[in-house]
């Protein structure tokens, strides 16, 4: 399979970033953003307190791009915590100068997740602002009636009943 149809995701690992883009062969990188603020963003992802959003941001900027591809950003859009149109302002302004896209996906609810989806027009808004900005698509969700969509793979059932990989 080509490289350029396997893409590599990361929370924002900064020095393994910087290591990967040194691979002769390697797939296309993406980085799961979720937050427009360094303390919105710790909340939502704890590796925030080790690599910081700025630092990130810097690492995305100095990410060597082949000619054809570009940096891609996935955001996760939570209701009432990162969908505001501040924050689609906020996500435009962060990639405003990286060559990139951003994938927009609304929450997949499930079982023990503690945030809700956002309404179809909230999702609408928040793609349409970062999109006057840089390339911006929703991502459709698959698999959400088994848990396997996006942010749904977890336990589903309680411990002892029968081993799961998580």
């Amino acid at each position: 399979m080509s490289p350029r149809r396997i893409t590599v995701s990361t929370s924002g690992i900064i020095p393994k970033i910087a290591e990967f883009a040194k691979e002769p062969l390697r797939p296309k990188l993406a980085i799961s953003l979720n937050a427009s603020t360094e303390e919105q963003r710790r909340e939502l992802m704890p590796i925030t307190r080790k690599y910081h959003l700025k630092d990130l941001m810097a690492a995305c900027r100095a990410y060597p791009l082949r000619p054809w591809e570009k940096l891609t950003f996935e955001y996760v859009l939570l209701k009432g915590v990162n969908d505001t149109e501040a924050d689609a302002r906020r996500v435009a302004r962060l990639v405003a100068n990286i060559n990139c896209k951003v994938n927009v996906i609304a929450l997949n609810p499930g079982p023990g997740i503690p945030f809700q989806t956002p309404d179809p027009d909230r999702v609408e808004a928040f793609q349409s602002i970062v999109r006057r900005t840089v390339p911006c698509f929703l991502r459709k969700p698959r698999g959400l009636d088994i848990y396997a969509a996006c942010g749904q793979l977890k336990r589903t059932t309680t411990a002892g009943e029968f081993p799961i990989l998580n």
